[in-house]
């Protein structure tokens, strides 16, 4: 347990999680919603 604390849970590697989780659940909710700029020319 030492040894994954000490070279997999690392700052950089858990805010490079939480990012990826962010950008993951940023794409999910926003993914049923149209974009109203592509129709906006029509």
């Amino acid at each position: 347990m030492r040894w994954l604390r000490k070279h997999i849970l690392t700052r950089e590697n858990l805010f490079a999680l939480l990012l990826c989780l962010l950008i993951t659940l940023l794409v999910i909710f926003s993914a049923d919603r149209a974009p109203l700029w592509i129709y906006q020319g029509f």
